[in-house]
């Protein structure tokens, strides 16, 4: 079967997932950078058009684009900036996938306008899904738009269930390698700091990210994002923890037996897979040895130190607009936490709090949901002011 090239618009270029998903671009001979967007990040923005030279650039934050132009001038790039800019250079014709790897809500708006013009979206920011997954969902189906995950679990899921029936899914199990506190005492995560919360025993992320992996708030997010990605009921999703990150999910059927993904814990292989889904492209990533893990550990998670996983199944049992409300929380409590303003274990107490103070809406649109990402943001901050 003939595999078609493709060209990439990364959304979030500069951050983590962007710039491995560069790596894994040099490499393939069938993937192109077409277009590099990044937040505010303009020197390393400045690097990867010089290297990989796209079509077009966009800094969404105006008052760097002074500095991009000028950089630029003598590349055959077209350079761009804002928000309106981004979105209207992801409906180009030249772009055949988007690349969603901005962190947060600010990735919500990009990600629904690529499906709304049918580009398909490989999907690292699990915060749009988190906030908007039925609004999401009904607009895939609407514009008949793929969205492939980037996450690690969730490719490890999608590639256990590609070619069975929906119906025969009896439960999805994530696994969670339970973070650098994984077997601390409550009195014990009292006493960590901000050095040891970004010390991840296995994943190197982005700082928010690796701050949601110590909390468990990570897993939680993805309990949300696979409920709506596999259109499974949350009674159908169970968290273990295993924490070599060998197993980076499985499926168990109807019928008892259990599909896993196996692999190391490297980003690039799940970004590589989505890149060129629905295909197994050939990599020279390194291969998994057997030998050299004889052990492998499995055990429930301590819902009494690591509440946050907890809070994200109750968000999404309430559904509505709390899943929104309790992402953006977690988004204000982890940068006061990066910033020293608050201690670890004071990050699901103000997530817990905003959720108590937050007006509940059943079924809101998405003006409703920036409305309750606004209000939960003044909300938390308050918190933390006390």
């Amino acid at each position: 079967m003939t595999i078609a090239n493709k060209r990439i618009a990364i959304v979030g270029s500069t951050g983590s997932i962007g710039r491995q998903a560069l790596e894994v671009i040099k490499e393939s001979p069938l993937l192109q950078a077409e277009v590099l967007i990044a937040k505010n990040n303009v020197e390393r923005l400045i690097q990867q058009a010089i290297e990989f030279e796209p079509n077009a650039v966009v800094i969404i934050d105006k008052d760097k684009y002074p500095l991009l132009k000028d950089a630029l001038k003598n590349k055959a790039i077209k350079v761009f900036a804002g928000e309106d800019a981004a979105k209207q250079i992801i409906e180009w014709d030249s772009v055949d996938m988007v690349l969603a790897a901005a962190v947060g809500f600010a990735g919500l708006s990009t990600t629904i306008h690529a499906i709304q013009h049918k580009k398909p979206v490989a999907l690292a920011n699990k915060e749009s899904l988190v906030v908007a997954g039925e609004i999401i969902n009904q607009l895939i189906q609407q514009f008949n738009t793929p969205l492939i995950p980037v996450d690690s679990e969730h490719s490890a899921i999608l590639q256990c269930i590609t070619g069975e029936q929906h119906a025969s899914i009896e439960k999805i199990i994530l696994t969670a390698s339970g973070g650098p506190f994984r077997g601390h005492s409550p009195q014990q995560i009292k006493q960590v700091n901000k050095e040891q919360a970004l010390n991840h025993p296995n994943w190197k992320m982005g700082d928010k990210i690796t701050i949601d992996s110590a909390t468990l708030m990570n897993k939680g997010l993805e309990v949300i994002e696979a409920k709506w990605l596999f259109n499974i009921d949350i009674q159908q999703i169970e968290v273990i923890i295993h924490p070599q990150s060998i197993i980076h999910s499985m499926v168990q059927f109807t019928d008892g037996s259990i599909k896993a993904q196996i692999g190391l814990p490297n980003m690039k292989l799940p970004i590589h897979y989505a890149l060129h889904y629905p295909h197994h492209y050939p990599s020279t990533f390194e291969r998994f040895n057997f030998t050299q893990y004889p052990t492998l550990s499995f055990e429930k998670p301590d819902l009494n130190t690591f509440p946050c996983l907890n809070i994200a199944f109750e968000a999404i049992i309430k559904k509505g607009n709390i899943p929104c409300a309790m992402n953006a929380a977690n988004e204000k409590a982890v940068e006061a936490f990066l910033q020293n303003k608050i201690s670890f274990y004071q990050i699901p107490e103000v997530i817990e709090q905003t959720l108590k103070k937050i007006k509940y809406i059943q079924h809101p649109n998405l003006n409703e949901l920036i409305e309750t990402h606004q209000e939960s943001i003044k909300i938390a901050h308050h918190l933390i002011q006390k």
